[in-house]
C-alpha cells in the first residue's frame, strides 16, 4: 500500500528468440503505473488531487500569483510521475519542468503530454482480488484522461519541458544553482536514500528568496529494504534539518489524503501528511531553530 516511484531500469524480455515473461517487480510497477493513470488523469483521481494538488497549487500562488509575468516564475516538480501537478502549475500560467527517475512514468507521461487526443478506458482493479465489495467492481473500467494536455496553449513566455534522470545527479549542476524560484515536491521527499541530499540539493537549486512547498508522508522507501542506505527522520527533526540548512520554514500542517486508492475497496489506506512551505534564506542569515519554529 506503498506510494511508489521506481528505482531500477526496466529489463530486456527477449533472449535469443525466446520471450520471457516479465519478473513480479516488472508487472508491480505496470499495475502502480495503472492506478497513477486515475490519480493523475482520470475523473475519480479528482480527490486525492483536490487534497494534494491543490494544496500546492493555492500555496504557490499566494507566493507568486501577483508576478508581473507568471511566465517569468520557474517551478520544478521533482518525482513528478505522470506529471499532472507539473501540467496543473504550467495551466496556471508559470513555467514548470517535471523531472522524473522511472521509464515507465516518463513513458506513460510523454503519452499523456505529447500524444493522447482521445478518452481510453483502463482497468487498474483487474489484478485486485481482495477487499472487493462486487465482481463488476474488479473488472471497473476508468477513462483517461480527464483532460487533454495537447490541446492547452500556454501564454508568451511560458516554458514546459520534462527531464529524465535521477534528481540528485540531474539538478547538482552549477546550471542549476539558484536557477529556480520555486520547487514543489508531492510524495517526493521520503524517496530518498538520504534525505539530507535531497534537501542540499533543493537548497542549491532554489534562488535566495525560493520557495519550496512540500507534501507527503515519511514512508521512506528504502527502509528495512536489505543492503539498501535509507536515512529515516522523525517529522521534527526533519523540521530541524530544514531550518539549520538554510530556510525559514514558514507554514507547517498536517493533512489527510490517500494515494491511488481504489475507491470501492474495502480496503482504505490514508497518510498524514506534511504540508509545509520553506523559503531559503541569504547566506548567514541562516538561525539555530528556536523551540517554538518546531512546535506544532
Amino acid at each position: 500500500h506503498s506510494h511508489s516511484h521506481s528505482h531500477s531500469h526496466p529489463h530486456c524480455h527477449s533472449h535469443g528468440g525466446i520471450v520471457m515473461l516479465p519478473s513480479e517487480s516488472d508487472m508491480d510497477k505496470v499495475r502502480s503505473t495503472l492506478r497513477q493513470f486515475v490519480r493523475d488523469w482520470g475523473a475519480e483521481g479528482k480527490a486525492e488531487r483536490d487534497a494534494c494538488y491543490q494544496s500546492i497549487l493555492d500555496e504557490i500562488e499566494t507566493h507568486f500569483g501577483k508576478a508581473p509575468c507568471k511566465g517569468a516564475v520557474h517551478v520544478l516538480v521533482p518525482g513528478c510521475g505522470l506529471a499532472r501537478l507539473a501540467f496543473e502549475i504550467h495551466r496556471q500560467g508559470y513555467s514548470c519542468q517535471g523531472n522524473e527517475f522511472s521509464f515507465g512514468m516518463l513513458w506513460a507521461s510523454d503519452y499523456i503530454l505529447n500524444r493522447c487526443r482521445k478518452q481510453s478506458r483502463i482497468y487498474p482493479y483487474v489484478h485486485q482480488t481482495t477487499n472487493n465489495l462486487s465482481r463488476e467492481d474488479t473488472c471497473r473500467g476508468v477513462a483517461v484522461p480527464d483532460v487533454f494536455p495537447v490541446a492547452f496553449t500556454p501564454a508568451d513566455g511560458q516554458e514546459f519541458s520534462m527531464l529524465a534522470g535521477d534528481f540528485l545527479e540531474v539538478y547538482c549542476t552549477p546550471a542549476n544553482q539558484g536557477k529556480w524560484d520555486c520547487i514543489a515536491t508531492a510524495f517526493f521527499m521520503d524517496t530518498a536514500h538520504n534525505i539530507f541530499e535531497y534537501i542540499e540539493v533543493i537548497h542549491h537549486c532554489l534562488r535566495e528568496g525560493g520557495v519550496w512547498i512540500n507534501y507527503g508522508p515519511l514512508l521512506y522507501h528504502f527502509a528495512e529494504m536489505q543492503g539498501e542506505t535509507s536515512v529515516e527522520l522523525c517529522l521534527d527533526d526533519l523540521y530541524r534539518i530544514i531550518c539549520g540548512s538554510g530556510f525559514d520554514l514558514q507554514r507547517k500542517e498536517l493533512r489527510n489524503c490517500c494515494y491511488t486508492a481504489n475507491k470501492r475497496s474495502m480496503l482504505q489506506v490514508t497518510y498524514t501528511n506534511a504540508f509545509f512551505t520553506a523559503v531559503k534564506q541569504p547566506p548567514g542569515n541562516v538561525d539555530v531553530p528556536s523551540r517554538e519554529a518546531n512546535q506544532g
